[in-house]
């Protein structure tokens, strides 16, 4: 997958509430710039599997910020100096990877104070998108929420994720993606971990990843939910569910839903990831247009 990190990429960290580094990177927009995308990675990889995105996004005008979260990547490496031990969040649990994450959206903010500020969020980096706009849904002017789920029991998948292509040749990463090329770059990679879920929260934080959208939420926010029609994490039905509860629940009015046929979890490494990228920079365009 392609390196994020352009020559006029930037790497930098903060210092967490529990004293935790936090690795992220900037990536500065190609020419005019009109907004900032905030990302959020999923559980078990890192920001620098988004490099094809992430570059989509610098050229369509936008700065992306993309850190590697509690446990994850780099800041795993650095907290816990062990492979091993990736995704494992560490003290303050579910709880301090959320709030570190908005401790990066406070420097977004105080560095770009004049751009509409886009959150993205993957898998688990969504579920935790969803949390922090239940939180502070004042600090972003749209969302994007990929392979995402309703967070309750029913429709946030507990099962083993690859169950359904399981078989004497089974990689373990099928779900991933149809592109086989994504399982063996998942592999390979020193900053990945397939090790489930429920095994590197436990089963109390795990627990914690329950909830819905906030009744009521007070302001009127964009929000863009795509998946793919064969995503084993939750689906076409629960994303569906979960626009629903944001439409009733949240009284939010501008809610879109992309599913893509045959596409498993991470539709941004799917094998029509060109179209899934077309379609995320044209709601972009929509939503957050260059300023005349």
């Amino acid at each position: 997958m392609a390196d994020p990190r352009n020559a006029a990429s930037r790497t930098a960290e903060f210092t967490d509430a529990h004293g935790i580094t936090i690795v992220y990177d900037v990536h500065p927009a190609e020419g005019g710039q009109r907004g900032v995308v905030q990302l959020l990675h999923g559980v078990g990889e890192h920001a620098g599997r988004y490099g094809e995105l992430i570059g989509a996004l610098n050229r369509a005008g936008f700065v992306v910020y993309a850190d590697d979260h509690r446990g994850h990547g780099r800041t795993g490496m650095r907290q816990h100096g062990d492979a091993a031990k990736l995704g494992r969040l560490g003290k303050g649990g579910l709880r301090a990877a959320k709030n570190a994450i908005w401790q990066l959206t406070g420097i977004i903010r105080d560095e770009n104070p004049d751009l509409p500020l886009v959150l993205f969020g993957h898998s688990w980096g969504s579920f935790l998108a969803q949390m922090l706009v239940n939180d502070h849904p004042e600090a972003w002017d749209a969302v994007v929420l990929s392979g995402s789920a309703l967070r309750t029991p029913l429709m946030l998948n507990a099962a083993p994720l690859n169950a359904r292509w399981e078989g004497e040749n089974a990689t373990g990463y099928e779900w991933l993606s149809r592109d086989a090329a994504v399982w063996e770059e998942f592999d390979a990679d020193p900053l990945t971990t397939n090790v489930p879920l429920l095994k590197l929260f436990g089963p109390i934080e795990s627990l914690k990843l329950y909830g819905r959208p906030k009744k009521h939420l007070g302001r009127d926010i964009p929000m863009l939910l795509m998946v793919g029609r064969d995503d084993a994490v939750g689906g076409p039905r629960s994303v569906h569910r979960l626009a629903d509860e944001y439409r009733e629940r949240s009284g939010l009015t501008d809610v879109t839903t992309l599913v893509y046929p045959d596409a498993r979890h991470e539709i941004f490494n799917e094998l029509q990831q060109g179209a899934v990228r077309a379609d995320l920079l044209a709601w972009l365009d929509k939503h957050i247009p260059f300023r005349g």
